[in-house]
């Protein structure tokens, strides 16, 4: 059962600049709760003010690690111990790379970046599937796919909502009796759960499908 720590952590936060929309706790809790205190390594994508990653570092415990990722280079003044921030842009593949060259193993991703939905879309493809076997990737702020200065709109092919509703179809694609391969993505992936505003993609490899029968005589 959650503690609350986050709704006190930003209620009474005095330190960084903080903005989130406050239904957003209860789905971190529900999501991320599992990983606190476990020394876990988390990417968020997009820094402004540092006070997410404050939060974060806060909330996982001793021996975690945030990493930042942002485009400004002034952001690099949020750095503290156990926080590292690098500085690009969330589509490059560089960027990427360079970042699990020193960090290897990801538990956590938190898409709070540009909300542009070609850099939402990229950043899915550098990165899930680098994640650790039982991580989670968050994208939030997913309103932004339904607004066109951002690349969305309301069912419009290229927004990152329509291409996590087709993951819906990959998640199930051992049931399309061939007419979707099994893909990677297939094999890693234990759920989606979409929100308000968020979706949630939970990753563990799948298993043999089993489908007992019991009754009584």
């Amino acid at each position: 059962m959650s503690d609350g720590f986050l709704h006190k952590y930003f209620l009474n936060n005095s330190h960084k600049r903080l903005h989130k929309w406050v239904h957003y706790f209860d789905i971190y809790d529900r999501h991320l709760e599992r990983f606190r205190g476990k020394s876990p390594v988390m990417l968020e994508i997009g820094v402004m003010g540092g006070g997410s990653l404050a939060m974060w570092k806060e909330y996982l415990g001793e021996g975690s690690r945030v990493i930042g990722v942002d485009i400004n280079p002034e952001c690099k003044v949020h750095e503290a111990p156990g926080v590292e921030i690098f500085i690009g842009s969330q589509d490059d593949p560089a960027i990427i790379n360079a970042i699990f060259a020193k960090y290897p193993e990801i538990d956590i991703v938190l898409d709070d970046g540009s909300h542009v939905m070609k850099h939402m879309i990229a950043s899915f493809g550098l990165i899930y599937d680098r994640m650790k076997p039982n991580g989670v990737y968050m994208v939030e702020d997913t309103h932004t796919c339904y607004w066109q200065e951002f690349g969305g709109g309301l069912r419009r092919e290229g927004s990152f909502m329509e291409f996590a509703k087709h993951k819906i179809d990959e998640l199930n694609a051992v049931h399309a009796r061939g007419a979707l391969p099994v893909a990677e993505f297939t094999r890693s992936t234990d759920s989606l759960s979409f929100y308000d505003s968020v979706v949630v993609f939970e990753r563990r490899r799948q298993g043999q499908r089993q489908a007992p029968i019991t009754q009584g005589l």
